[in-house]
């Protein structure tokens, strides 16, 4: 991996931060540390990482408090944070996921297996800063956004307005998981009241209409796309 890839590390135990800092310099990184939330954010700003790694539990200022601040920042909101954490609740996971998280490493983590998912984080973000035109292609998918126009595999289909918007917004960030909770707010807005089913209706729809190869259930959290 390129030497400018720049990775912040937050987590308030100092052996965590110097074993996984030691780690990722070896495979190539510029690695940036932080003990805490605030000071997290300070070097961010400096710095503008391509990934945070960010432990949830954290004194003063969680790791959700301090993703959420992150997201808030323009020259931030995109970049790619995952959260460490010991915990595996789902409820966390949806707290972190409503802030912007784009993924979840559990701890302890072998160093082998970490460098492959931070690969495949800094892979997705690059996907992702290639997916802000009006035109978007994935996995034999084609979208227009200018056109509200699906192509697959060459074969225009056909989708309602809502369709398009969750299919787009899902495919706008590929692999990372939307809550229900942002799915209805991104696509339906807060101000109109719609349950569940109604996200349940319109994935069956695409998954109809596209294979069900593409948006993926995550179970007691929310859906995403991957091709």
């Amino acid at each position: 991996m390129s030497t400018q890839s720049k990775i912040l590390l937050v987590d308030d135990e100092s052996d965590i931060l110097e074993f996984l800092s030691y780690n990722l310099k070896k495979e190539g990184y510029d690695v940036y540390t932080a003990l805490n939330g605030k000071e997290a954010i300070a070097v961010a700003k400096k710095v503008f990482p391509h990934l945070i790694i960010l432990d949830v539990m954290m004194p003063d200022m969680d790791g959700i408090e301090t993703c959420r601040e992150i997201r808030a920042l323009p020259g931030l909101k995109d970049v790619m944070v995952a959260f460490l954490t010991a915990r595996n609740e789902d409820y966390s996971q949806i707290a972190g996921f409503d802030v912007g998280a784009d993924d979840y490493i559990n701890k302890p983590i072998k160093p082998r297996v970490l460098s492959s998912r931070i690969k495949a984080l800094l892979r997705r973000g690059l996907i992702s800063e290639q997916v802000q035109s009006d035109k978007l292609e994935l996995g034999g998918i084609r979208i227009d956004r200018e056109k509200y126009l699906i192509m697959k595999d060459g074969k225009e289909i056909n989708l309602p307005k809502k369709e398009f918007e969750l299919l787009d917004l899902l495919a706008s960030k590929p692999g990372k998981v939307f809550t229900r909770d942002v799915i209805l707010d991104k696509v339906w807005g807060g101000d109109v009241v719609v349950g569940d089913r109604t996200i349940d209706v319109h994935i069956r729809k695409l998954r109809e209409k596209l294979g069900d190869d593409y948006i993926k259930t995550v179970k007691g959290i929310g859906y995403k796309f991957e091709f």
